[in-house]
């Protein structure tokens, strides 16, 4: 079982923001921006604040896949 962040992404596209973009608007590293383009875990924080900057919920940004 693993994470997906493809919802995140497709959103980006949309709102045609960049990775840095959302680097810099949700003040997150560019170690947990590779790590979500890689379907990797990140912690909640870093989340909640994605979720914060581009006032969205969990379930906009990631899902889980099994």
């Amino acid at each position: 079982m693993g994470v997906s962040y493809k919802k995140l992404f497709k959103l980006l596209i949309d709102k045609d923001m960049k990775k840095k973009d959302l680097q810099q608007a949700a003040g997150i590293s560019p170690a947990s921006v590779a790590k979500l383009a890689k379907d990797e875990y990140v912690s909640l924080e870093v989340i909640a604040k994605i979720c914060t900057a581009l006032e969205v919920d969990i379930g906009d940004i990631m899902e889980i896949v099994r």
